[in-house]
């Protein structure tokens, strides 16, 4: 196991109706900015129940982040953070708009050339590049990315996705209320099932570091996705079955399993292209590359997709390879049996746009991917090759 820190502030409040912790964790004198997305947390009531534990209060909204937040969009609100003095910020929606809001709390205060946050990829930023920040807390409706309790972001500009992360990014508090999240159209939830799986297995098929902590929380994880994400596509208000969703999210990117042990994201990488050239579902593009990665990774992640292949789908017959073979075939079928396509051709995308991708990820610096670095361009049209 690899030396590690970990850190993580973020209070999570779990279960039915706990909106009434928002008076006693926003400061009693704080200006708020309650920030959302589409639409839907307003024409619901949720954002009128949020205001109103939020008693006397000032209060301001923001609305429409939109999926993949933009940075042109999340500047807007932070332009309306420095004129009306917000000094807490509350988001109420999904990953991408808690990690717009993050990217609006490091940029309001931001000491020179907000864009420039988004250069520093996996690097943290600190006070000296961000200067003084908001802090938020969050009110989750989409169980998918784990944003709610971890320092990370994604943010769009131009044809790209930057990752955007900083220990001055964690939630102070998150509310995690399945029954909030009952309404979601069916895909949404489907998403955030592979984007939670596609998260653990990022952080667990890679090679072997005798992490064994974290390897069987991992598994953990994927066994629960495994049993209840079917249901909690086909039965939107089983409660039992999203609270598992939820706290799995939760789970597999709030750091527990990524400490002391290799790390991959070449999916991610690779996938956040397709979904900036293309507009494939984030949740989707994970679909379409994992299970491809994993055959063209195969001899490079063997150990641990033995480990996979055994511990998580059971399977103990047949040679190595043919567990191997047999744990793949298993993933994308998973992913499939969400209502999840997991072929670049079946959401009508063709072979020529492969070097266009390939090009977006030179541009981005994206030329030495994976656990081990060694996932060049060549191997990515590869992978791209295999998921078509």
């Amino acid at each position: 196991m690899f030396n590690f820190d970990f850190y993580n502030p973020t209070k999570i409040f779990f279960g039915k109706n706990r909106l009434d912790v928002i008076d006693k964790q926003v400061p009693a004198n704080a200006i708020v900015l309650i920030t959302y997305g589409g639409g839907s947390a307003k024409r619901n009531g949720l954002i009128d129940k949020v205001k109103a534990n939020l008693g006397k209060r000032k209060v301001y909204e923001f609305g429409g982040i939109e999926p993949n937040p933009h940075y042109e969009t999340l500047i807007k609100a932070a332009e309306i953070v420095n004129k009306k003095n917000i000094t807490f910020m509350l988001a109420v929606g999904g990953g991408s708009v808690i990690d717009g809001t993050k990217f609006i709390s490091l940029a309001s205060h931001c000491k020179g050339d907000s864009r420039d946050l988004l250069k520093y990829g996996f690097r943290l930023i600190t006070s000296e590049m961000a200067g003084e920040v908001v802090p938020f807390g969050v009110v989750l409706t989409l169980p998918a990315t784990g944003s709610e309790m971890n320092n990370g972001a994604v943010i769009s500009d131009g044809h790209g996705k930057f990752p955007v992360m900083s220990d001055l990014a964690f939630p102070e508090f998150s509310i995690l209320d399945p029954t909030l999240t009952f309404t979601l159209p069916k895909i949404q939830v489907a998403n955030g099932v592979v984007d939670a799986f596609v998260h653990t297995g990022e952080q667990y098929i890679t090679y072997p570091a005798d992490a064994k902590v974290q390897d069987r929380m991992a598994e953990g994880i994927l066994q629960t996705l495994i049993e209840i994400g079917p249901i909690s596509v086909a039965e939107p208000e089983n409660y039992d079955a999203r609270a598992n969703h939820v706290w799995s999210a939760t789970m597999a990117l709030n750091g527990i399993i990524a400490v002391g042990v290799p790390q991959d994201w070449a999916t991610h990488m690779i996938g956040h292209e397709l979904t900036a050239l293309l507009g494939i579902d984030h949740g989707q593009t994970l679909a379409i590359v994992y299970p491809a990665l994993l055959e063209v990774r195969r001899e490079q992640k063997r150990a641990k997709l033995l480990q996979y292949a055994e511990r998580v789908w059971n399977i103990t017959k047949g040679t190595e390879d043919e567990k191997i073979d047999m744990a793949i075939r298993k993933t994308r079928e998973f992913f499939e049996s969400l209502g999840v396509k997991t072929h670049l051709s079946q959401y009508g995308v063709t072979a020529d746009k492969i070097p266009v991708v390939i090009e977006q990820l030179r541009d981005h610096g994206m030329t030495a991917l994976s656990e081990t670095h060694d996932i060049t361009l060549d191997v990515s049209r590869k992978i791209l090759e295999k998921a078509m």
